[in-house]
């Protein structure tokens, strides 16, 4: 293989542009040709493709975002617009793609790859959603930008005697309300994957102010509610003083965390050794601090867990 593409998709994440610089520089270090794709999917079938070069990815890993820029795109949901992709590959010579999201990434590469065009998945969403990987990309990065948030507000919940609740993303998993709640120090954390009982969280905040706790912190997370309903929900049940703060795209943003980088280089790089293999229809992941590969059907086949011992651990400390 000695043409390859690199493109980003869906929401962006801090991370892709070190998977983005360790694609380029692994490609070149093997004397293979690296071409991004702008924009997504959607850059792909306009052909917004351009080679680059060792100096193209210089400067980027600590910046967060996607030099590629990222797009959605309904058009490649189709089979025609599938074609359209492969027609603007095929017309620049590249043999082999690496594609870095989430969940719907990992469809379009699903699709290309049922199409006899080899892609490799690699996993760049801070919900930390993918299956098959203990980290996502950007997941860390996100979880200490939410921790800070956290301690900030408690700052203040201290000073005003308030249950403050916090909306972080997510989508439908829970990951970030649940790391971030427990390092953080959260009261009440409320994720997707476990039903939340108000009289037992009424209970628990009545215990508190009874040995003189004056301010309670509650992470939601938005695949469960949004922030305000939950506080109307806590206001009915309670009659308590709440605030609300929606942390919304500013997870996304920042300058990835050292861990973040690391695990973009490792994952970029074996993308590349994927491909240079002749393995196509693979995504890569991190066990136990060990890179996996494995088919990228598998991957949306199967379903993303949480960890409930976590979640039972933050119930356990913050009685």
């Amino acid at each position: 293989m000695k043409k390859i593409g690199v493109l980003t998709s869906g929401g962006d994440s801090p991370g892709m542009n070190p998977a983005i610089r360790a694609v380029v520089r692994k490609a070149i270090y093997h004397n293979v040709e690296v071409y991004g794709i702008y924009g997504g999917y959607s850059g792909l079938i306009c052909g917004n493709i351009k080679k680059l070069e060792l100096g193209s990815v210089g400067d980027i890993i600590h910046r967060g975002g996607t030099m590629l820029q990222s797009a959605r795109c309904p058009e490649f949901k189709t089979t025609g617009g599938q074609q359209k992709g492969i027609e603007q590959l095929k017309a620049h010579g590249i043999e082999g793609l690496v594609v870095i999201g989430g969940d719907g990434s990992y469809r379009g590469a699903k699709a290309l790859t049922e199409l006899g065009y080899p892609c490799v998945g690699v996993p760049g969403t801070i919900d930390n959603d993918i299956p098959g990987t203990d980290m996502t990309i950007g997941f860390d990065t996100a979880l200490n930008t939410v921790i800070d948030a956290i301690d900030k507000i408690r700052d203040t919940a201290t000073s005003h005697e308030r249950t403050f609740i916090i909306e972080v993303m997510g989508r439908d998993a829970g990951d970030i309300a649940l790391w971030a709640g427990l390092a953080g120090g959260a009261e009440t954390i409320l994720i997707p994957e476990e039903n939340y009982n108000m009289d037992e969280i009424a209970d628990r905040l009545r215990k508190g102010q009874e040995r003189g706790k004056k301010h309670s912190i509650i992470v939601v997370a938005e695949g469960v509610c949004s922030g305000g309903e939950f506080a109307k929900q806590l206001k009915d049940a309670t009659n308590l003083d709440t605030r609300v703060s929606v942390l919304g795209h500013i997870q996304r943003g920042g300058s990835p965390s050292a861990a973040d980088r690391v695990l973009a280089s490792r994952l970029g790089a074996r993308a590349v050794e994927l491909l240079i293999e002749g393995k196509g229809g693979r995504a890569v992941g991190v066990e136990n601090n060990k890179l996996v590969d494995y088919d990228i059907i598998d991957a949306l086949a199967k379903k993303h867990t949480l960890d409930l011992e976590l979640f039972n651990l933050s119930k356990e400390l913050s009685i």
